[in-house]
């Protein structure tokens, strides 16, 4: 696994992996810069939560749960100094999954972050990672 990232201007940077996929990070104009991307610490968040959706879309799919609609909301708390790291991370799966497949739904989620996805791992040696489920309306003709 390799990325380069490369200085643009201000504080943004283009940072790219060997497939040439590309992700623009910066910070917001009040801190300087152009507000042309996420910050690190904002991709770090979202980087959590598409490593664990993989994870649970995955295995939803294996369990034949329905679902058309699925989001993971993360927010974090930090340290008010540098270096301002992570305390806490709590993350809102969201989903609509009939309220009789609540349960497979959990498992999915305890099966990525206990087991399946490495950026939960990571994370967790460093700040505590709690989440929480919100089951959205389904459609009767699903």
């Amino acid at each position: 696994m390799k990325t380069t990232t490369k200085w643009v201007s201000h504080l943004a940077f283009n940072s790219s992996d060997e497939n040439n996929h590309t992700v623009r990070l910066d910070t917001n104009a009040a801190d300087g810069s152009l507000n042309s991307g996420m910050s690190p610490k904002k991709m770090l968040l979202g980087a959590l939560n598409t490593c664990s959706g993989m994870d649970v879309v995955g295995i939803l799919q294996k369990m034949k749960v329905h679902f058309t609609t699925f989001e993971i909301e993360a927010s974090a708390e930090q340290t008010a100094t540098h270096p301002k790291v992570f305390t806490g991370i709590h993350l809102l799966y969201k989903a609509d999954i009939a309220p009789e497949a609540s349960e497979q739904f959990k498992k999915a989620i305890e099966l990525s972050l206990n087991a399946y996805c490495g950026i939960a791992a990571m994370l967790q040696k460093h700040c505590k990672i709690e989440h929480s489920i919100a089951l959205l309306p389904t459609t009767k003709n699903k």
